[in-house]
């Protein structure tokens, strides 16, 4: 490698002709074909690399899907008159990398490939360490561009988690809304159909009966509404034994769709005794219609109340999704913890099959914090749990008031984490997920969140049965402008 050819970059450029030759020896050249990786994601770092010509594409896969981080160039590296904008990519980041893992060591936090025919000079650990020894000119290039690369990070990943917040959204809400959505469909469908029933039976009704029979169904359709005298049946074999009851009942007074208006009465707990009761108020040639009309009113009254119940579960359900995502409200509010708590427990809620939750709330003040930003901690330690536990296991979740601070409490029952690594938790890009499963940021930007925007502190502690995650906001206001 020639020093004229290591001057021309500008990391080697304040260097004199004797550390450029000492890089020029110390380094070995490397020339890759397009689309050959230079390193993997989860590849134990061993080297430092120098762009000298041709491209780099820096990818990194999570949850199966390719992301381009960035894009290193040679060419935009070695134009001076490239238009960079403010907080726009550095000129020189564009000239080298592996240096975050050389210096803190570890693995490359990304993928490497080579975009068409690419030249690069490679310095092991080793001979990297020694390059800032001998020539610290190199250092106040590389430094503002380190300083760069992990604000980039930070802001990248704190887009991916708002964006895999709104998918966990999404599913939450697709999986919740299903249930009351398709209840509100099967009971307009069958709304449609019974009404024109319960309008030609109630003019028929209404033609022959007197004002007292009229009276007496009203009444009865009404206590059987509320409940009274009614039997319900214990279970769909109950409901069928009864059902039968009332066929046999009906026969001899000629009412037509006896299985059907059978079925309708015995589930909502109308016994023959009962019926019985009314009939004696009715005259026998007008019942088999004020059977009907009972009927298809119970039918109708049940369906509508169906759709009521329904509509109400999707309007709690937005709320909830509101609540967790704080649309409409102010980033810094005095709210309840728990309320936060809960919605994330029922975004989550797809991914909770199978784990038992364990609540133990203490009475709290409400606490001024962004709860949007808050619910993304909630959802990364809770996410964090239901993954070490296998989708098996218990979760603890509890607040209590403790020395002027609300705390909050995490647990799982999953196997823990080593001692070794509890200290390394909250580092930027240190994961023990597998490759593609995690960002290594989730623990630093939510130790971020709860320090440096609410004044308060996250702890870890870990053993086999028992991993918790302790948050304390203080009580007194105090909220970050950051």
């Amino acid at each position: 490698m020639s020093v004229d050819r290591l001057r021309d970059v500008e990391l080697f450029a304040e260097l004199d002709d004797d550390q450029l030759a000492w890089l020029a020896r110390a380094g070995t050249p490397l020339r890759l074909r397009d689309g050959e990786v230079l390193f993997d994601d989860g590849q134990v770092a061993t080297h430092f690399y120098v762009l000298l010509a041709g491209e780099l594409l820096i990818t990194q896969v999570l949850d199966g899907w390719e992301h381009v981080l960035s894009r290193h160039s040679a060419t935009i590296a070695a134009d001076p008159h490239a238009v960079r904008g403010p907080g726009a990519k550095p000129r020189a980041a564009h000239q080298f990398t592996g240096e975050l893992p050389m210096l803190a060591g570890g693995d490359y936090v990304a993928k490497a490939t080579a975009v068409g025919d690419t030249e690069l000079i490679s310095y092991d650990k080793e001979t990297f360490l020694r390059m800032l020894v001998r020539c610290p000119q190199v250092c106040r290039v590389m430094v503002p561009v380190l300083a760069w690369r992990i604000h980039s990070q930070e802001t990248q990943a704190g887009r991916r988690a708002t964006l895999e917040g709104v998918g966990k959204l999404t599913a939450g809400l697709a999986h919740e809304l299903n249930n009351p959505t398709a209840a509100v469909v099967r009971s307009a469908g069958e709304l449609e159909l019974t009404v024109p029933d319960l309008a030609a039976w109630a003019n028929e009704w209404g033609a022959h009966a007197t004002p007292g029979e009229r009276a007496l169904l009203d009444d009865f359709t009404a206590r059987v509404t509320a409940g009274e005298g009614v039997i319900r049946p214990r279970d769909a074999l109950d409901a069928a034994e009864v059902a039968d009851d009332l066929i046999d009942w009906f026969e001899p007074r000629n009412v037509d769709r006896a299985g059907e208006f059978a079925t309708i009465l015995a589930d909502h707990g109308v016994h023959p005794a009962l019926l019985g009761e009314f009939a004696a108020g009715v005259r026998a040639e007008v019942l088999p219609v004020a059977v009907a009309c009972l009927c298809f009113s119970l039918h109708t009254r049940s369906l509508v109340a169906d759709v009521s119940e329904a509509g109400q579960r999707i309007e709690a359900l937005v709320a909830t999704a509101r609540s967790y995502t704080n649309l409409d409200r102010a980033p810094v509010q005095d709210i309840d913890l728990v309320e936060g708590l809960e919605a994330t427990l029922a975004m989550l809620a797809p991914n909770l099959n199978g784990i038992r939750i364990r609540r133990d709330y203490g009475d709290l003040p409400l606490v001024a914090v962004r709860p949007g930003e808050l619910n993304q901690v909630w959802s990364n330690l809770i996410d964090n749990a239901i993954h070490a536990m296998g989708g098996e296991g218990e979760l603890r979740v509890s607040t209590r008031v403790e020395g002027g601070n609300a705390v909050v409490e995490i647990r799982d029952s999953g196997p823990g984490i080593a001692q070794d690594v509890l200290p390394s938790l909250f580092q930027p890009f240190f994961t023990t997920k597998d490759i593609g499963r995690g960002t290594g940021l989730g623990l630093y930007l939510s130790r971020n969140i709860i320090t440096q925007h609410h004044n308060g502190s996250i702890d870890v502690s870990s053993r086999p049965g028992d991993t918790r995650f302790t948050v304390l906001l203080p009580l007194a206001r105090y909220m970050s402008t950051a």
